[in-house]
C-alpha cells in the first residue's frame, strides 16, 4: 500500500540509481529500432547546475523519456566541456592560496595539477544532472580533452589546414590583460559605466593654425593614430580630405580619409582612426590599407612604438589616459572633455577590461565553411523553433568574420604545428609528421618549437556531434545516430556553438549535425529580472528540487517553456505542481485501497457504461493534443494538457462519478470499473512519466504487482480515435458543465456547502428530463441538492443558472442575503473596473511602453488579464441572480 504522504526525497534518488544500474538509459538495445539521438550541451567541467542547466536538460530528458516509450533506440549523449580559460582560472586560484604561480610549476607540472583537479572535483555538474533525473547514457560519457576527442581536434585542425581553411594571422581579438590570452566575443561582457568623451584639437600638417576636432572615450590609444576620418559627404570637411595632420604627441603624419563609419551627426563628424585598437577602426584600417601601430603590450601597458613619448612607455593604459590629457592640454589641444555613460568591455572571468589587440593567431576561414551551413537551413533540412531565431541565424552567418582559434592558455588541446627556425611552420597530426615535413622541404635537419598556444573551447564542442559517436573512426555507433535529430539550446550560444557544429559537422560528414534546433529562452527571477550574482537574485535549483521534489521543478519548467519567451521564476507555480503530484499520488492511492491496479498493457478495456466510454474517448483526445504537441516541440501545451486531463477529468470528475459504481451491487459493473480506472491510470503514468518520471515509475510499480518491464521502457498509450463514443462524451460533458455551473454559482453567492437545494428546472427538452432523471444520483451528491424537478418556476429569491436550452433556479431566499450579496457583487465589479481602466490607462500611454522595464510592462499586462477574468466572473454572478 502506498504511504499516506507523498514525499519526493523518499523515492528520488532510489529510482535513479535503479534506472541507471538496470541499463535503462543504455542506447543499443533495441537494434531494429528506429534512432532518436540527441547529445547534450556540454556543461563546463567546472561548474554547477544553474536554472538554465536545469531547463536545459529538462527539455531534453522529456523528449528523451518520450521517444524512448515510443520504441526508439535513444541515445542521449553526455559529456563536458574542458572549459579553457574557466578551468584553467580555478586552479590558478588554488595556486595563488599556495604563493604560487603557474610559471612556478612549468608547462607539464601544471597540467598535472589541472587534471588531478579534474578527477577529484570535475564531476559535480554530472552528480547534479542525476539529481534532476537526466537520463543519459552515462556509459558513454565523454570529456572534450579525453583520447578519442583530441585525436578528432587534431584531425580536423589539420585536415582544415591543409585545404587552406584554416591560416594564421595578424588580426585584431579580444585580448584579456590578466589571463594574457584572446578570448571569444561569448566571454565578454559590456557594463555600463561612466566615462569621459573627450574633444581633441589635431593640427593640419601644413596650416598649424587649422585643425580638426575628434572626439573619443579612449584618449591613451591615440598614441595608435594613423588617420582621422571624415563623412563623404560631409561637406564641412570635402577640402581638406586628403590632407595630413601632424599628431599632436607622436609628430606622426597621418591623412584625412573619407569613410562612411565617421557620423556626421555625431561629435564633430570627424573620429580618430587607431586600427590596431579598436574592431571598427581596423575594418576601417583594411579598407584604407592604414598602419596598424600596436601601442600596447599582454598586459595593456604602452610600449616603445613609432614615435610615442618615452614618458608614456611602461604605464598602464589608464594611468596614460591621464599622462595623455595632462600632456594635450598642456599644449592647448585639448577643447573640452564631458562626462558620458559609455558600454565597456569587460571578460567575464577576469573581471578586467577587455582590450581590442592587434596580434598573431590562427583564424579558420569561417566565411567559406558557412555557406553550406546557410544552405542547410534555407533548404530546410535543419530549421530553428521558434523559426524567428532562422533570421538571427542568418545575420550571423552572412557577416560572418574569420574565426580565431588560438588561446594563450596552457589548459586545452595544443595546437600541432611546429615552427623551424628560419620561422618556417608545419602542420601535422603527430611531432614525427611535422619533422618529415621539414625535412622533405628544408632538406637538412632542423629542430622543431611546438606552438605553445591552445584551441579554443569552442573549437572542439563545434565536433561535439560526430566526435562524441567515434569519429575520425567510422564506427557503427556513428553510423547508426548521425545525424542526431534535434538540438537543445539557449539562443545566445546559436552563433557560438550551433553555427560552429552546422559549419564542421556539413565539412567533415557530408550533412547536417540534427533537423531541429530548439531554442528556449532564459530563467529570470519571480520579477523578471535576469539572475546574476551582481545582483543578488540567482536561484539555485537544488534548493527548489531539496524543497518541492525534482519532478515539481521539472514540471514548472515545462509547463512555463512557452515558445519565444522566457521564464518567469515562481516558488508558488513549482509549489502547485508539487500538490499536483499529492494529488495523483492521492487518486493512486484511493484506487489502490478500491482494488485498482495496473492493466494488462495499451490497449483500453471494453466498456459498456457511459463514464468508462467517456473516459476512455477522453484518454484517447489527450494523447492525440499530446503527440501533437510534442511533434511541434510544444512543451507547455505538453505539460498543461496532462495537467489538465489529471487534475480535472480523471481526479476531480471521474473518479468521483465512479464512486458509487465501485460501492455499488453490480459486480459486473464495478469490474469493469476497475479494469478502465486502471488503465486510464496506467495511461497517465506513461503520458506523465517524461516530465515526472520518479513519481510516476514510483507509482507504476505500487500499482502494478507484476509488471513486466519498469515504467521507463514501457509503452506509449495505444488508443485508436474511433473509441472516442460521441454519445458518452455529450452526456458526461453535459453533466460535468451543470455541476460546475450550480457549484460556481453557489461559491461566487457565498451559499453554504452544507446548504442542499430544492432545484426547479423550466424550458428542459424532452432528452434533458432523461438525462436529469438518470444522473439525478450523482447531480445531488455532487451539486448539493436536496432535489432537481421540472417545474414552471419559484417566487423571487432564486438563482437562475443557464445551461444549453434549460434553466436551473435555486432558491436560496432563506439561505443568503440576495440584496446584501448583490451589492457586494456590484461594489466589486465598479472596483474591479475602476482598476482594469487604471491600467489599461498605462499600457494605452506610448510613453509607459518605451520607458518602462520589459517586466514590469509584462506585469501589468498580466495584472489586466487576472483583472479581466475576475470581472467576467462577478459579472456572471450578478447575471445569475436575475
Amino acid at each position: 500500500m502506498l504511504e499516506k504522504t507523498y514525499e519526493p526525497s523518499a523515492i528520488e534518488a532510489k529510482w535513479y540509481q535503479i534506472w541507471e544500474e538496470s541499463g535503462a538509459f543504455k542506447a543499443g538495445q533495441r537494434p531494429g529500432a528506429p534512432t532518436f539521438t540527441i547529445v547534450i550541451p556540454p556543461p563546463n567541467v567546472t561548474g554547477s547546475l544553474h536554472m538554465g542547466h536545469a531547463l536545459n536538460n529538462t527539455l531534453q530528458d522529456v523528449l528523451v523519456r518520450y521517444h524512448r516509450l515510443k520504441g526508439y533506440d535513444v541515445l542521449w549523449q553526455p559529456g563536458t566541456d574542458h572549459a579553457g580559460i574557466a578551468t584553467q582560472m580555478v586552479v590558478e586560484r588554488q595556486l595563488d592560496g599556495e604563493g604560487l604561480k603557474r610559471a612556478d610549476l612549468g608547462r607539464e607540472k601544471f597540467l598535472e595539477r589541472v587534471w588531478s583537479w579534474k578527477a577529484e572535483s570535475g564531476g559535480t555538474i554530472t552528480r547534479q544532472l542525476r539529481r534532476l533525473g537526466a537520463s543519459c547514457d552515462w556509459s558513454r560519457e565523454r570529456f572534450t580533452m579525453d583520447e578519442g576527442l583530441s585525436r578528432a581536434v587534431v584531425k580536423v585542425f589539420v585536415d582544415l589546414y591543409n585545404k587552406g581553411l584554416l591560416y594564421r594571422d595578424k588580426r585584431l581579438v579580444n585580448w584579456d590583460p590578466r589571463f594574457k590570452s584572446a578570448i571569444s566575443d561569448l566571454e565578454v561582457e559590456m557594463r555600463e559605466v561612466q566615462g569621459i568623451f573627450a574633444h581633441l584639437k589635431y593640427p593640419l600638417a601644413d596650416d598649424p593654425s587649422r585643425y580638426i576636432v575628434v572626439a573619443t572615450t579612449r584618449p591613451e590609444t591615440m598614441l595608435g593614430d594613423t588617420a582621422v576620418a571624415v563623412h563623404p559627404e560631409d561637406e564641412r570637411y570635402k577640402d581638406i580630405v586628403g590632407q595630413m595632420i601632424r599628431h599632436p604627441l607622436t609628430g606622426r603624419l597621418i591623412p584625412i580619409i573619407a569613410d562612411e563609419w565617421a557620423d556626421p551627426e555625431l561629435g564633430s563628424g570627424a573620429v580618430k582612426i587607431t586600427p590596431a585598437h579598436d574592431f571598427n577602426d581596423f575594418a576601417v584600417g583594411q579598407r584604407h590599407k592604414l598602419p596598424m601601430i600596436n601601442i600596447f603590450d599582454a598586459e595593456a601597458r604602452v610600449i616603445a612604438a613609432e614615435g610615442i613619448p618615452s614618458r608614456f612607455v611602461g604605464l598602464d593604459r589608464f594611468e596614460a589616459r591621464k599622462e595623455v590629457l595632462g600632456a594635450l592640454e598642456a599644449l592647448g589641444f585639448v577643447e573640452k572633455i564631458e562626462p558620458k555613460t559609455i558600454q565597456m568591455p569587460y571578460g567575464d572571468r577576469s573581471g578586467v577590461v577587455i582590450e581590442p589587440w592587434l596580434t598573431d593567431q590562427w583564424y579558420v576561414d569561417a566565411k567559406t565553411l558557412a555557406q553550406p551551413a546557410i544552405e542547410a537551413v534555407r533548404s530546410g533540412r535543419t530549421k530553428f523553433v521558434p523559426e524567428g531565431w532562422t533570421k538571427t541565424y542568418y545575420n550571423w552567418m552572412e557577416n560572418i568574420e574569420p574565426w580565431c582559434v588560438s588561446r594563450q592558455l596552457w589548459w586545452g588541446h595544443q595546437i600541432p604545428a611546429w615552427y623551424a627556425p628560419d620561422g618556417s611552420v608545419f602542420v601535422a597530426e603527430t611531432e614525427e609528421d611535422a619533422y618529415k615535413l621539414a625535412h622533405a622541404k628544408l632538406g637538412l635537419d632542423v629542430t622543431l618549437r611546438r606552438d605553445e598556444d591552445v584551441l579554443d573551447t569552442w573549437f572542439s564542442s563545434a565536433l561535439w556531434p560526430f566526435g562524441t559517436l567515434g569519429w575520425p573512426e567510422q564506427t557503427e555507433t556513428l553510423k547508426r545516430h548521425y545525424p542526431t535529430d534535434v538540438l537543445v539550446t539557449g539562443f545566445d550560444i546559436i552563433f557560438f556553438w550551433v553555427a560552429r557544429m552546422m559549419m564542421q559537422g556539413i565539412e567533415f560528414m557530408g550533412t547536417e549535425p540534427f533537423h531541429t534546433v530548439y531554442c528556449h529562452g532564459l530563467v529570470r527571477d519571480e520579477k523578471g529580472q535576469k539572475m546574476s550574482k551582481s545582483k543578488g537574485n540567482v536561484v539555485d535549483p537544488l534548493t527548489l528540487m531539496d524543497k518541492f521534489g525534482a519532478d515539481a521543478l521539472r514540471f514548472f519548467m515545462c509547463a512555463m517553456e512557452s515558445q519565444g519567451r522566457d521564464i518567469k521564476l515562481s516558488e508558488a507555480r513549482i509549489q502547485g505542481y508539487r500538490n499536483f503530484g499529492t494529488k495523483l499520488w492521492n487518486a493512486s492511492r484511493f484506487c489502490q485501497m478500491n482494488g485498482i491496479g495496473g492493466s494488462e498493457g495499451p490497449t483500453p478495456p471494453v466498456a459498456s457504461l457511459t463514464i468508462n466510454r467517456w473516459i476512455i474517448g477522453e484518454v484517447a483526445a489527450t494523447v492525440a493534443k499530446v503527440e501533437q504537441a510534442y511533434a511541434a516541440y510544444r512543451f507547455d501545451d505538453i505539460a498543461n494538457t496532462i495537467y489538465s486531463f489529471v487534475w480535472d477529468r480523471f481526479c476531480d470528475w471521474y473518479l468521483e462519478l465512479i464512486k458509487p459504481i465501485l460501492n455499488g451491487e453490480s459486480e459486473g459493473e464495478a469490474a469493469e470499473t476497475r479494469a478502465v480506472a486502471g488503465w486510464v491510470l496506467d495511461q497517465i503514468l506513461v503520458m506523465l512519466h517524461p516530465i515526472m518520471p520518479f513519481l510516476t515509475e514510483e507509482l507504476w510499480n505500487a500499482l502494478g504487482q507484476t509488471r513486466d518491464t519498469a515504467l521507463i521502457t514501457a509503452e506509449w498509450p495505444k488508443v485508436p480515435a474511433d473509441v472516442i463514443d460521441a454519445s458518452a462524451v455529450s452526456d458526461i460533458s453535459w453533466l460535468i458543465g451543470l455541476i460546475s455551473s450550480i457549484r460556481s454559482a453557489r461559491t461566487e453567492l457565498n451559499v453554504p456547502p452544507s446548504a442542499k437545494i430544492a432545484a426547479v428546472v423550466t424550458g428542459a427538452k424532452a432528452e434533458t428530463i432523461v438525462r436529469l432523471k438518470h444522473y439525478e444520483p450523482a447531480l445531488l451528491r455532487l451539486a448539493r441538492l436536496e432535489s432537481i424537478n421540472p417545474g414552471e418556476g419559484v417566487d423571487a429569491g432564486a438563482i437562475q443558472v443557464v445551461v444549453e436550452e434549460a434553466t436551473y433556479l435555486l432558491p436560496v431566499a432563506d439561505i443568503i442575503d440576495l440584496d446584501a450579496e448583490k451589492a457586494r457583487l456590484t461594489k466589486s465589479l465598479e472596483k474591479t473596473r475602476k482598476e482594469m481602466g487604471g491600467i489599461e490607462g498605462r499600457l494605452n500611454n506610448p510613453a509607459f511602453i518605451e520607458k518602462a522595464k520589459p517586466e514590469v510592462v509584462e506585469e501589468a499586462r498580466e495584472k489586466l488579464a487576472d483583472l479581466a477574468a475576475q470581472a467576467e466572473r462577478l459579472e456572471n454572478a450578478l447575471k445569475t441572480l436575475g
